[in-house]
């Protein structure tokens, strides 16, 4: 692989990432949200709907072998988009929680595995080392739905925070990305001809990656850091209600928009200090954002934007540093399966156990409370405990990191 890329190549993956993310970033945020305006009807289902995009990841693996061994990689990621349209589409539509579910579980069962097939793709046409480039521009699709929001809202004088709408956002985003994939650099099949069997359908044939200790270690605590990497990702909206916070989508995404500077900086960062300090960086911010949480719980309530902001750190260094050392241990053959198998334990197993872990959490310390009549629901309760139980977690997962994660130099070099 040479160190540069042609300029064509470079545009049309960054365009892949930008719409692979808006597609995402327009209807995620105010999902809690719209869920807890449908009603008490919803609140059995509110858990369940959250972690679609967690059971999603689990199909990252199969996902992955498919790009490996049969169909290439742009045409995998082509078909699952179009079929994400319509599911978005009909979640829109969908009146009732269990039917928003199964809207949204079909809809992430294809999409969620393109976080690392959109991975795969980028690093099979780039260097490894120039792959936060390219990435950097989802975190700018990430950034620029809260901009598409705001200019919907002032031109046809709609209210998008709770609504159906963002759904309907997402689906026509997810037609564009369908066509935008049919016009990246073909990537074929590396593993081309090799037989099917249950173990790469089950992502376990990158599981044998387990037995270097440095890896099994980065994937146990990769998994365990996303519960509380989840309770920002899932139940921010939450929180700032309860805060008091006006346009929760646009304050959310705060973070998003450092994120963009943050992800440039992890190829200086991977170069300078290696990818085990470049990823314990992304931990420490973790853990600073819940103590910014905490005490912004109480009356120091200008802390959340600091905590709201470090999640371009967390997410940069943690995520996306965590993508990079999995694309430079991977053998070629097994790029795909393997971005995969990171993505099911942490986005799919982690996410999973986070979201119920903290919707119990959550429920422990609050009390749902409608502001009027037919108004918003909103969570009061004890905060400041929620976040120091997961400030504690946070901490757990970076002295773990930081003690026993040694990779060797010339696989991060």
């Amino acid at each position: 692989m040479t160190t540069t890329m042609p300029m064509a190549t470079r545009v049309k993956l960054s365009a892949m990432m930008f719409l692979q993310f808006i597609m995402f970033a327009v209807f995620w945020a105010a999902l809690s949200t719209y869920v807890n305006n449908q009603g008490e009807a919803w609140v059995f289902w509110k858990p369940w709907i959250l972690a679609t995009y967690g059971i999603g990841s689990l199909a990252a693996p199969l996902m992955g072998m498919f790009a490996d061994r049969y169909f290439n990689g742009e045409r995998v990621l082509a078909f699952s988009n179009a079929l994400c349209a319509v599911m978005l589409f009909m979640a829109a539509r969908a009146t009732t929680g269990l039917e928003v579910f199964v809207c949204l579980l079909v809809a992430l069962l294809f999409y969620m595995p393109t976080w690392g097939l959109t991975a795969a793709i980028a690093m099979a046409n780039s260097p490894a080392e120039q792959f936060p480039q390219i990435r950097v521009f989802g975190t700018i699709g990430w950034v620029s739905s809260i901009v598409f929001g705001f200019v919907a809202m002032k031109a046809f004088d709609l209210k998008i925070d709770g609504t159906n709408i963002p759904f309907y956002c997402g689906a026509g985003a997810a037609v564009v990305a369908a066509g935008v994939a049919l016009l990246c650099p073909k990537t074929p099949p590396k593993g081309k001809g090799q037989p099917f069997s249950a173990v790469d359908a089950l992502g376990l044939k990158a599981a044998v990656m387990l037995k270097d200790k440095n890896f099994l270690v980065f994937i146990l605590v990769s998994t365990v850091a996303m519960i509380p990497f989840n309770i920002h990702f899932a139940y921010l909206g939450d929180f700032l209600t309860a805060k008091g916070f006006e346009q929760i989508t646009a304050v959310a995404y705060i973070g998003q928009a450092a994120e963009i500077f943050c992800i440039l900086a992890v190829t200086w960062a991977m170069r300078k200090f290696g990818v085990k300090w470049s990823i314990v960086a992304g931990l420490a911010a973790l853990a600073l954002r819940y103590v910014t949480y905490y005490f912004g719980a109480g009356n120091l309530t200008e802390l959340v934007y600091i905590g709201i902001l470090i999640h371009g750190i967390v997410f940069g260094f943690l995520v996306v540093g965590g993508q990079v050392y999995v694309g430079k241990t991977a053998k070629p053959e097994m790029q795909g399966q393997a971005q995969g198998f990171y993505a099911m334990c942490a986005f799919g197993i982690g996410t999973i156990i986070g979201t119920f872990f903290n919707d119990a959490l959550i429920k422990a310390y609050t009390v749902p409370t409608k502001l009027v009549e037919d108004g918003d629901t909103i969570l009061m309760g004890n905060w400041p405990m929620i976040w120091l139980v997961t400030l504690g977690i946070s901490v757990v997962c970076l002295v773990a990191m930081a003690l026993f994660f040694n990779p060797k130099k010339e696989k991060t070099a």
